[in-house]
């Protein structure tokens, strides 16, 4: 129960995070390219520099091989929550109703069935209840959800007649800062060259990674500050999207795992990662090619705001009761 007490304390400081960037938003005049720098700082300075510190001091050849295989379970869940995505998200725009917007819309919602936020706010949960040691095997477990992330969610956000091939976003999903932050530190910390790497840059690596689980609730705050919050919570479909997002896909891959016998630790590695709520790529690149980011918005401002109560709730379920 301490581990429940921890999980919705730190929910609870999300959602304070994330209440105050839409304020900052909506009452002062603090400029929309806040929100760009906050974003490129997530990606190019706060997150890479998490990833480089934990992997740099915990990655040694033994827990390496120890955890290694979290890579590969990471792997074949997000490819069965991607085969799902495909048939529900034609249940939100239906096939008869094809035309290029409407098979845009299908892949918002094939994008938002398949990933949650389990970067930004997945980073922030672990770290804020279990601590770097755990973060150290939940970066694995993530590894190839994000590198599908980057690859697969970038080919169906994309407008078609703006994206690149599925090949092409692949070469894109291994040379984002993120991810090469993560091989250069695994490198560093299986060849044990950390130790010729003075204190203060290591040091440094750490206070930035400390930034980027408030900054990037900060983030989803002011991003969602920047919509109508009328017409964000009027569309009756991101409910129900909402609800899988949350909750249906998450307790499938719960009681898969659990009729596996799998392990209380990699259960939680799961849940954190696919019970997130919608992160912010739905709104990102759709803005950045001149697609809807509406849907995108309403699913990112109601999922955060749900996630406060559904993931200590499922968490509570799922690892500490059954």
């Amino acid at each position: 129960m301490q581990i429940f007490n921890l999980t919705l304390k730190q929910m609870l400081m999300m959602f304070v995070l994330i209440l105050v960037g839409f304020i900052l938003r909506k009452k002062t005049d603090i400029s929309e390219n806040a929100g760009t720098t906050m974003a490129k700082l997530e990606t190019f300075v706060f997150t890479p520099a998490l990833l480089l510190f934990t992997q740099m001091t915990k990655c040694t050849v033994e827990t390496f091989k120890e955890n290694a295989s979290l890579i590969l379970y990471g792997f074949v869940i997000v490819m069965g929550a991607i085969a799902l995505a495909y048939p529900l998200s034609r249940c939100f725009v239906r096939k008869k109703e094809n035309s290029p917007e409407n098979e845009y819309k299908r892949n918002i919602y094939k994008y938002a069935l398949t990933f949650g936020n389990y970067g930004f706010m997945g980073n922030f949960i672990i770290l804020g209840v279990w601590g770097n040691e755990f973060f150290y095997k939940y970066s694995l477990f993530t590894l190839m959800v994000g590198l599908l992330c980057n690859s697969w969610g970038l080919y169906v956000l994309v407008p078609k007649e703006e994206n690149a091939s599925l090949k092409e976003n692949l070469k894109k999903g291994l040379l984002t800062p993120p991810t090469i932050a993560l091989f250069v530190g695994v490198l560093f910390g299986l060849l044990n060259l950390t130790q010729f790497v003075p204190q203060f840059i290591i040091s440094a690596f750490d206070s930035a990674g400390n930034c980027q689980g408030p900054v990037a609730m900060l983030l989803a705050g002011f991003v969602i500050g920047g919509y109508n919050f009328k017409d964000l919570i009027s569309n009756k479909k991101v409910y129900a999207v909402t609800f899988l997002r949350l909750i249906v896909i998450p307790a499938v891959i719960m009681l898969i795992l659990k009729l596996c016998g799998a392990s209380d630790e990699l259960m939680t590695l799961a849940l954190i990662t696919f019970a997130t709520p919608l992160g912010l790529n739905t709104i990102v690149f759709p803005a950045a090619y001149g697609g809807d980011t509406k849907t995108g918005a309403a699913m990112a401002m109601v999922s955060h705001t749900l996630s406060v109560i559904t993931i200590p709730v499922m968490y509570l379920i799922f690892i500490v009761l059954i």
